[in-house]
């Protein structure tokens, strides 16, 4: 098993075995989403992780392009609706719940897609708009819009965005960070 795959499966409660992680929704649409974005997509393999993929897609209500950069240790919540745009970037060890959208401005200064750092903890219900930069140890607080920068150690609430400066935000949201990969 390679490594991302073993971060990811480690943050589904400290798990090790693969079968078991499967049980969770999450694991098994992170693990054939990683499996379709490392295979050429014309092979036999590769066509049969993309169509497993489109198949737990509609039944989790998960939109995340196989092509999408997201970081080892990426943690599923819930299933439900997830959207995250194909230019995002996702770092390590990040939490998303579901009814959240990470996506794309298409005019404006912020026309692109967002930078999200490591160990971010995204809320039910949150968007994530535009060319922005999220830094590291955030917690995006549930139903939150953010189209703004936001600094390292800080907790975001609100529409607007609000943002407070905070020493551990994102403590005991996220767990089970694999300590060997």
């Amino acid at each position: 098993m390679n490594k991302i795959i073993k971060a990811d499966l480690y943050r589904y409660g400290g798990e090790t075995n693969i079968i078991k992680g499967f049980k969770e929704p999450g694991f098994r649409y992170l693990f054939f989403l990683r499996k379709a974005s490392e295979k050429n997509r014309s092979s036999l393999s590769g066509l049969i992780y993309k169509l497993i993929l489109r198949r737990l897609g509609y039944k989790y209500g998960f939109q995340i392009p196989k092509n999408t950069k997201i970081g080892k240790g990426f943690f599923i919540g819930h299933f439900g609706t997830i959207v995250i745009n194909e230019g995002a970037q996702i770092g390590e060890n990040c939490n998303i719940a579901h009814s959240t959208t990470i996506g794309r401005a298409s005019r404006g200064k912020l026309k692109g897609s967002p930078i999200i750092g490591n160990k971010v903890w995204i809320g039910t219900g949150s968007v994530i708009v535009g060319k922005i930069i999220i830094g590291n140890n955030v917690l995006i607080a549930p139903n939150t819009f953010v189209n703004i920068d936001i600094p390292n150690n800080s907790l975001v609430i609100g529409n607007p965005a609000k943002v407070i400066n905070k020493e551990d935000p994102t403590g005991g949201y996220i767990n089970n960070i694999h300590p060997e990969v």
